[in-house]
């Protein structure tokens, strides 16, 4: 028999499936804030994965992919512990904000500290009840308000054991991404705890393909983990990942009424044509040009532009074809069009 978990002070026994709520500092009109967390602790060993939505308040797909992983059949003959958190930054939600109610960016605040701001106070308890009782992570994200992402995963590619996780999850679209100071991924590293950060979609909308992906991704890992029976797949969605190490903004040249031309995941060739930044008064217009061949994977949404902001984001491949083919399909498969049972998981 497994032992039991303690998470907020509540012993957790082997075959248990809870809710239970870390309490928050109160909103200043004294209502009282908690932060839920979902915890199934299987009867057999195995990894223990936490899987976080929501630091940044306003980025709302990760708490409805938490919501249908929670209701998945697989889940009833699950080793190991799977702990969900569906709202870490409740208080963003609240207020559909990215911050903290004093600005602060809860993911530039971890480790955290139990004598520091408010942001820092919040981190050190996700650290000390939900990454010290981890063994593996999964963090969800979207892009900014009015910018959104290609799906994909941001990871410590260097290290072994989270590429081997990041090819599991199975996106199109692998980054290589630095440790950002104070982030949760960065802290979580220095515990020697494997995580996946995966971004896709917008914030403060919902995106189907975004949504649908990052469920079958999470079942993919724990099915690599061997926390989720393995099944049979249909088909291969593709058989390998291509990693991106580096990636960069394209700016807009000018300010005025921006319009693209091309969508998330397409490819952009060397001084290819991207979009227009058009002056609303004279009609004057500025081109957008791809100043390097790669794929695009974020795009801003807004066509209120000033000169110097972030319009496309677009990645360097050594084989940019192969890329836009595997979005592609990834896209067709993981289409809302497409039945649950035909999805294929790798």
């Amino acid at each position: 028999m497994r032992e039991d978990l303690v998470i907020g002070g509540r012993t957790i026994q082997p075959g248990t499936n809870i809710l239970i709520d870390l309490p928050l500092p109160p909103l200043y009109t004294n209502t009282p804030m908690t932060m839920p967390v979902h915890i199934i602790h299987g009867k057999k060993d195995g990894p223990r994965l936490f899987i976080s939505a929501a630091i940044h308040g306003d980025e709302l797909n990760g708490v409805e992919v938490i919501r249908r992983l929670l209701k998945d059949p697989a889940l009833k003959r699950l080793k190991g512990t799977l702990i969900a958190i569906p709202m870490v930054n409740v208080y963003g939600i609240i207020h559909h904000s990215r911050y903290l109610p004093d600005r602060r960016d809860l993911n530039r605040s971890f480790p955290g500290s139990k004598k520091g701001a408010l942001a820092s106070r919040i981190a050190d308890l996700f650290m000390t009840e939900i990454v010290a009782n981890s063994t593996h992570g999964i963090d969800l994200h979207t892009g900014a308000i009015h910018r959104s992402n290609l799906p994909q995963i941001r990871a410590n590619l260097d290290d072994e054991a989270t590429l081997s996780l990041a090819k599991a999850f199975n996106v199109p679209v692998l980054i290589n991404a630095n440790f950002r100071d104070g982030s949760l991924r960065a802290s979580a590293a220095e515990w020697g705890i494997p995580m996946l950060l995966y971004e896709a979609g917008e914030a403060l909308r919902f995106d189907e393909i975004s949504i649908r992906g990052g469920v079958r991704g999470i079942l993919n890992v724990m099915r690599y983990l061997g926390m989720i029976p393995s099944r049979k797949t249909r088909k291969a969605l593709f058989k390998e990942p291509v990693i991106a190490r580096s990636s960069n903004w394209i700016r807009a040249p000018g300010s005025g009424l921006f319009r693209t031309l091309k969508s998330l995941g397409s490819m952009a060739a060397k001084n290819e044509l991207l979009g227009l930044v058009s002056d609303p008064v004279t009609h004057l217009e500025i081109e957008v040009i791809s100043p390097f061949r790669g794929i695009i994977i974020g795009r801003s949404e807004i066509p209120l532009v000033h000169e110097g902001e972030a319009v496309y984001n677009v990645a360097k491949f050594e084989d940019s074809k192969q890329v836009a083919a595997q979005v592609e399909n990834f896209h067709e498969a993981i289409s809302p069009d497409v039945d649950d049972d035909e999805l294929a998981i790798v």
